[in-house]
């Protein structure tokens, strides 16, 4: 809808200003979709996890610290993002360099850093947020389109945290966190032939990337090509995943009557593989529902980044919802066999602390770019 239109609407700028959710720098309208969400993904884990009661608890614990988080974030006016954009990334590369040199290990993956011996975090999860926005405080006082120095230069912000998440090895994280940084690299500006370049030298790169992934990783690459070739092994997870989805056909068994997870023919059915639940019990409506309110999340946080005032402020918000966007459908191109498996939560969906609250935080940030005027 043309924003001059809904401008001049009676009472619409009062209406805005008169909220209280606006006065402390919330969108209501993006609060309440992401409500929906994650309404949604509590009802679909109270039945993934088997009515477990302690790990549904452990999870409203996690989103409720996850919102506090949005509003934290969303009351930071923009400029002291700005100011602090450069330390918060050379933090989290500190932070990702004592991963690799004194991180637990946990399933032959060393990504988490341990505190009094008991509390874990996962550094590489900052990074998401960490290095598009010191991309953008890189480019926003620069001319745009950039220049092809400006552009190595943001290229090498993105490469360093990227380079230490896969060496972890985290090779999911690592693209996310590389996605993230390269949005902004695109939305500043970035002409579609260099788009294109950028493309055919990664492809031409890629028979001497083959060599330097790990086995495992290879396996998951050609198992997604023949699944049936190891039916019992590496292809077990895409064949579960793919036939509990097609199992529920178009609207499901029913909540709570999924066989596939409840069973645990389906692994990690609370986690990457969540979407599958969805399909088995609640069919291909509730994908489709599902669907609907993430696209809805990301074209209102895509018209917040569009309305922006700064030059900042749009490419940070615009990273950060196609971010978003590269969440899900790495998630569900994963879980229908379409992707390799890489270990990607179905965002505000899935269990698990670190990822909501990042994400959330993000969505904190957001609201912050639109609703503070003052920089």
């Amino acid at each position: 809808m043309n924003q001059d239109f809904i401008r001049s609407l009676p009472g619409h700028e009062r209406f805005m200003r008169d909220t209280w959710l606006h006065r402390i720098h919330v969108d209501p309208l993006l609060l309440l979709l992401l409500s929906l969400v994650v309404f949604y993904g509590l009802v679909v884990l109270y039945s993934a996890v088997n009515q477990n009661q302690a790990l549904f608890d452990a999870q409203l614990l996690r989103i409720g610290l996850s919102f506090v988080g949005l509003i934290i974030a969303a009351q930071l006016p923009p400029r002291l993002y700005v100011r602090y954009a450069p330390f918060v990334y050379v933090f989290g590369v500190l932070l990702l360099v004592a991963v690799l040199l004194f991180g637990v290990k946990v399933k032959g993956s060393q990504r988490w850093l341990e505190i009094a011996g008991s509390f874990r975090f996962q550094p590489s999860e900052l990074m998401k947020i960490a290095v598009p926005l010191a991309v953008a405080w890189y480019f926003h006082q620069r001319p745009l389109p950039p220049s092809f120095k400006d552009v190595i230069v943001a290229l090498a912000i993105v490469a360093v945290p990227a380079g230490c998440i896969i060496a972890q090895p985290d090779l999911g994280t690592g693209i996310l966190v590389a996605g993230a940084g390269l949005a902004v690299v695109v939305l500043a500006g970035l002409s579609w032939p260099w788009v294109l370049y950028a493309f055919l030298a990664m492809a031409a790169a890629a028979p001497g990337l083959w060599y330097t992934l790990q086995e495992y990783q290879r396996q998951r690459i050609l198992t997604l090509f023949d699944p049936e070739s190891d039916p019992l092994g590496a292809g077990w997870n895409i064949l579960q995943s793919t036939t509990a989805i097609g199992s529920g056909g178009v609207w499901g068994k029913g909540l709570l009557q999924g066989t596939q997870s409840h069973l645990d023919f389906l692994p990690e059915a609370q986690t990457d593989f969540i979407i599958a639940v969805v399909g088995e019990e609640l069919g291909l409506m509730g994908i489709i529902l599902l669907l609907t309110l993430y696209l809805l999340v990301i074209g209102r946080g895509l018209y917040l980044a569009v309305s922006a005032e700064s030059t900042f402020g749009r490419l940070l918000s615009g990273a950060l919802i196609l971010t978003f966007f590269v969440y899900v459908f790495v998630n569900m191109a994963m879980v229908s066999g379409l992707l390799p498996v890489v270990g990607v939560p179905l965002p505000l969906v899935s269990y698990g602390g670190t990822s909501a609250i990042t994400l959330m935080a993000g969505f904190g940030i957001i609201m912050a770019i639109r609703t503070h005027k003052a920089w």
